[in-house]
């Protein structure tokens, strides 16, 4: 391997900001902010909005699609309009 061409991989300590849940993972990312982590050390820190944490599809909270198709749903709302006739 060429020297000086790879990026320094270490610990980073990710954050998920909706779950407030925090992950000690190696990582090559860049990140000019410090965290000290539960066993005092300090470790550069990463804010996430999502992960598996709170993911709907991981979390199991998922949105139910209704089962009714768009068609039927558009017809339900306005087939009154469309079934009378104009003479």
């Amino acid at each position: 391997m060429k020297p000086h061409i790879h990026p320094d991989y270490r610990l980073v300590l990710f954050h998920d900001t909706a779950a407030d849940a925090f992950f000690l993972v190696g990582s090559t990312i860049k990140s000019d902010r410090r965290y000290t982590w539960q066993d005092g050390k300090e470790y550069p820190y990463v804010s996430l909005d999502v992960s598996s944490q709170s993911h709907s599809f991981y979390t199991g909270k998922q949105k139910q699609v209704s089962s009714e198709g768009s068609v039927a749903r558009f017809n339900k709302r306005f087939g009154a309009f469309s079934s009378k006739k104009e003479s």
